[in-house]
């Protein structure tokens, strides 16, 4: 299933003095964020939104530990920037600015964007010019970021996999009655990260056996999710290099699983590992492939922050994937010598899930 691609309200045509100004919004745009973020975590968005009649900056300086250029520089940038109104000396937090305290994924969007990406972004054109994650040398000299996960700082790693896990455990709930409509009972999880998805599928189904595949910095993480979650004698476990042509993937599983996985690889690295994964396949094996497409997306917003992520992929992860388009990617499922019999679009708000067999 394909929809209409979303449009966001920026790339509609503007009028002249409208164009204007979002030219100028762009160019001041790190001076945008690090307002919005300054006034969440210095807890100014917290207390007017506990205060929303409004509040002077005078009453606001009594609750905080800022100074009054401080507070007011703060204040007034915020005003600019959409995210507080002032009138008659009382300042009040607008609808933009409640989101930006309250809402989940805009809290998460943020953290990732500033605490992993913010500095590595300004490596952007050489990771454009090399297809290498140029900006990831602000953390360590890896090739990948996947190499140094379980090595980036507390917060860092933190960040990031708040924003892996937010889009993808919330899904898990509606994925798992579709992958396990055929009662496997070999699963492979390959990419499995921590063990999330392992952890709910021995829940779900108590005979269930899972194995995880990827690197071993996520291994040693998701032997400590499984013991924590005493499914540790049905989670196990194949250390590997995903991106190495000569280390197959275990054989034998009903069930291959790949969660947001593959938009973290090239196109040519995409083929190589859904190959590797239709030589895993046991007898009348299912390959099960959830990933997030800018062209199969119901909201704009949800559009605009995919083609945004990529951003990421290209200066922090690899210098060369991306979030796809569906037509791109079922290209390359044909490629590898699959093809799709089901697909359930929209699982919790952006996913699909695609099941895949040998053609």
């Amino acid at each position: 299933m394909q929809v209409t691609p979303a449009t966001t309200p920026a790339a509609k045509e503007l009028l002249p003095q409208d164009a204007k100004f979002m030219a100028q919004f762009i160019a001041m745009a790190p001076f945008v964020f690090q307002t919005a973020l300054c006034l969440r975590d210095l807890g100014v968005l917290n207390l007017l939104c506990e205060n929303l009649q409004g509040m002077t900056s005078e009453d606001m300086l009594k609750k905080m530990n800022l100074s009054r250029y401080s507070l007011n520089v703060l204040l007034d940038a915020g005003e600019s920037c959409g995210i507080l109104n002032e009138n008659n000396k009382t300042w009040t937090i607008t609808q933009t600015g409640i989101f930006l305290e309250n809402d989940a994924i805009t809290r998460v969007n943020m953290n990732f964007s500033q605490d992993v990406c913010y500095q590595g972004l300004f490596n952007l054109k050489e990771s454009l010019e090399t297809n290498t994650p140029a900006g990831l040398k602000v953390f360590g000299n890896w090739a990948t970021v996947y190499e140094g996960l379980s090595s980036l700082p507390r917060k860092v790693q933190q960040s990031w996999f708040e924003f892996d896990h937010f889009f993808s455990s919330d899904s898990f709930p509606r994925a798992l009655p579709i992958v396990f409509k055929d009662k496997p009972k070999k699963i492979l999880d390959v990419g499995g990260n921590t063990g999330k998805f392992a952890v709910a599928c021995t829940q779900y189904d108590s005979a269930v056996n899972v194995t995880i595949a990827d690197h071993p910095g996520q291994i040693e993480m998701a032997k400590v999710n499984a013991s924590n979650n005493n499914v540790a004698d049905r989670v196990h476990y194949h250390v590997t290099n995903l991106l190495k042509h000569d280390q197959e993937l275990p054989q034998g599983h009903d069930t291959i699983w790949m969660s947001q996985l593959l938009s973290c690889f090239s196109d040519e690295e995409v083929v190589m590992l859904l190959s590797k994964a239709r030589k895993a396949l046991g007898p009348n094996g299912s390959l099960y492939i959830m990933e997030t497409f800018t062209d199969n997306q119901k909201f704009n917003t949800a559009r605009f922050c995919l083609d945004m992520t990529s951003l990421y992929f290209t200066a922090m992860a690899n210098g060369n994937s991306r979030m796809y388009r569906s037509e791109e990617f079922y290209k390359l499922i044909a490629k590898a010598e699959l093809k799709i019999v089901e697909e359930h679009p929209f699982i919790r708000l952006n996913h699909t899930i695609l099941k895949c067999v040998p053609a």
